[in-house]
């Protein structure tokens, strides 16, 4: 599927190497008043070539609108998007025609659909999440309206976590640093680990932590949908994510149910504001853990079209680590889901009883 959400829904389209990476959103609330600047600063946050942690491929990344707004406002109708792809450097990619690169899509690709678009992964590349990071800033504009704020940040590159939980943090300088994470000591030893990493050749990955603040309680549903199953699905879809937990998560399974519970004088968290997959009105936060990035500028074996093994080592230009410019993608799907139960839920009680 190309499509997510079910009221408000993205639909998206394009590759790495194609003219231009876009989507549509249906389920846009009317009336919305629109700023770009908003929009536009999201995606600079997501964009190549920001910092020296991240890929040196150089696109500008300006959103088009092709529909759906008249005079600043949004009108209810599908809003039509792209953003024209500008600095491809396709024969990057020539070597790769011919073989498949361990840990990534190209393999799985072929034997799927029988032709693969080896031009920097094709429609596997991150560059797909430019559309969610636009639907995701749309979503944000309603969703800041009703005082939810949506916050995520680095927390963990290779072996180097922060020491605090999200609440003894300052997280309003998580944009202070290039890592993107909200301690500042902390962050240089992150900055320093992707440097040396890079100078290798390699590449490392680690966890981004979400908090969504002003959540009202009853959003999701009781069985299938549940809430956190949806995020973890939302977050699961991004590129290289490779582990989703909330609340207490996995580093619950030390304590007992005496101590996790979180009962009216414990003062705790440990659902991470979702019972029953239905949020309760308390900060909702989550992880996500993201592989080390699978195309490294260095020699690897790997299998070619023929069942062979070869040696190759890859060109162009590529993130040592992905975390820096997930921050904002996993704030996207957050909101974008978020915004979307929103709206499934003002339709359930419009349909309750008077």
């Amino acid at each position: 599927m190309n499509s997510f959400g079910h009221i408000f829904r993205l639909t998206s389209f394009g590759e790495s190497h194609g003219p231009a990476i876009g989507g549509v959103i249906d389920g846009m609330p009317a009336g919305i008043e629109v700023d770009m600047d908003f929009v536009q600063q999201q995606l600079n946050r997501r964009r190549p070539g920001q910092s020296a942690l991240t890929t040196s491929r150089q696109e500008q990344d300006q959103v088009e609108i092709l529909s759906g707004i008249f005079e600043g406002r949004t009108t209810g109708t599908p809003i039509g998007f792209m953003v024209r792809n500008s600095n491809q450097h396709s024969s990057d990619y020539d070597n790769l025609r011919d073989v498949f690169r361990p840990s990534h899509a190209d393999y799985t690709y072929q034997h799927k659909y029988g032709v693969r678009d080896h031009r920097g992964g094709g429609r596997s590349s991150a560059r797909e999440t430019i559309s969610r990071v636009v639907a995701g800033a749309f979503a944000m504009l309603v969703l800041r309206q009703h005082g939810i704020s949506i916050q995520a940040y680095t927390s963990q590159v290779g072996p180097i976590a922060l020491p605090l939980p999200y609440s003894a943090l300052d997280l309003s300088l998580t944009e202070s640093n290039p890592v993107r994470c909200p301690h500042p000591d902390t962050a240089q030893q992150m900055t320093e680990l992707i440097e040396k990493v890079k100078s290798e050749g390699d590449t490392i990955g680690g966890t981004i932590t979400c908090v969504v603040k002003g959540c009202p309680a009853g959003l999701g549903e009781p069985v299938f949908d549940k809430l956190h199953a949806v995020l973890g699905q939302a977050m699961l879809s991004i590129n290289a994510c490779h582990g989703f937990d909330y609340g207490a998560g996995f580093e619950g399974i030390n304590q007992r149910g005496s101590e996790q519970n979180d009962t009216p004088d414990s003062g705790t968290n440990n659902s991470g504001g979702i019972q029953g997959g239905i949020s309760n009105g308390r900060d909702i936060y989550f992880r996500c853990l993201f592989k080390p990035v699978a195309t490294l500028l260095r020699e690897q074996s790997v299998l070619d079209k023929d069942g062979r093994i070869t040696t190759l080592k890859a060109r162009g230009r590529h993130d040592p680590c992905v975390l820096p410019r997930a921050v904002p993608i996993v704030e996207t799907m957050a909101a974008i889901t978020l915004l979307d139960f929103m709206l499934q839920q003002q339709i359930h009680k419009e349909r309750l009883p008077q």
